[in-house]
């Protein structure tokens, strides 16, 4: 199956996309994390290619899509989901769909929700927390920023940004370091060095605790509307606590969940376990 890599602009910023499977398919829209890209999903996306209609996006600043100054681009998870959306809207992906959501990508598709409810069918959620308790000591200095935004709190955020930070988030927790390819840290380490990027990265560090707030919200519109869940975890998350994933199951009892002695990025060293969980899944849909 072909995977298509085509670019588009969206509110006036080149937005990198994949695209895969029949157009006639159940959709399936990916949401990237950090620091990542749509190329997290490179395996995932022909694993699936047969069965469903597939997007990723890279969203501004991040993978191949572009980086606008952050002084007239505002980097809030907001405006990332308005442009997202402004993606799906554009291309005609919209409509029902499943979501795999994974780190950010949590926040993103929880907002992009919030604004079309009629858009989600099901939805796969992989290590993208959104419970206050689920959160690790790892968010201790966003917490600061959180509190307050000066250069000494902001200053402790730069690691994260940094290549030896950025390879910590792939390879922590992770059963075989070597069964990981050094592409993906490599890659995502270069493309911070762009113009703009890292400040991009620091404002959206800083702008998550909207979404913290946003976690009640998020949990009583799952309790109402009970959407089909699988739940593919990787338990030792730097991130998240290691039982952030069975946290959903207190709004949503009935979802599915999978758990895997692996880190940040499951889909990484448990690509096979994954893609059969989601084709069972969505089989008894």
């Amino acid at each position: 199956m072909n995977i298509a890599y085509r670019t588009t602009t969206v509110d006036g910023v080149p937005v990198f996309y994949r695209e895969a499977g029949p157009a006639d398919a159940p959709k399936l829209l990916l949401l990237h994390g950090y620091p990542a890209s749509s190329h997290q999903y490179r395996n995932l996306i022909p694993a699936l290619a047969d069965r469903f209609h597939l997007v990723a996006p890279d969203y501004p600043g991040f993978g191949n899509s572009g980086v606008p100054d952050p002084s007239t681009f505002d980097y809030t998870f907001a405006h990332l989901t308005e442009v997202v959306e402004g993606l799906l809207e554009q291309i005609g992906f919209t409509g029902p769909m499943g979501i795999y959501q994974e780190g950010y990508g949590g926040a993103i598709g929880c907002r992009l929700v919030d604004r079309h409810p009629d858009w989600l069918r099901w939805q796969v959620i992989q290590n993208a927390n959104a419970y206050e308790d689920g959160l690790s000591d790892a968010w201790a200095p966003l917490r600061a920023v959180w509190r307050d935004r000066n250069p000494e709190t902001e200053a402790a955020l730069v690691p994260y940004t940094e290549e030896a930070g950025v390879k910590l988030i792939y390879t922590h927790g992770h059963r075989d370091v070597e069964a990981l390819s050094p592409d993906n840290w490599n890659m995502d380490s270069w493309f911070l060095t762009r113009p703009n990027a890292r400040q991009a990265q620091l404002d959206l560090f800083a702008d998550f605790g909207t979404n913290v707030a946003l976690f009640p919200d998020w949990q009583r519109g799952w309790r109402e509307r009970r959407p089909p869940t699988l739940i593919v975890w990787g338990r030792n998350d730097i991130f998240f606590v290691p039982t952030a994933g069975e946290m959903y199951l207190r709004d949503l009892p009935d979802a599915e969940l999978v758990q895997f002695d692996s880190g940040h990025f499951a889909v990484e060293d448990s690509l096979d376990e994954i893609v059969e969980a989601i084709e069972r899944f969505h089989d008894k849909l």
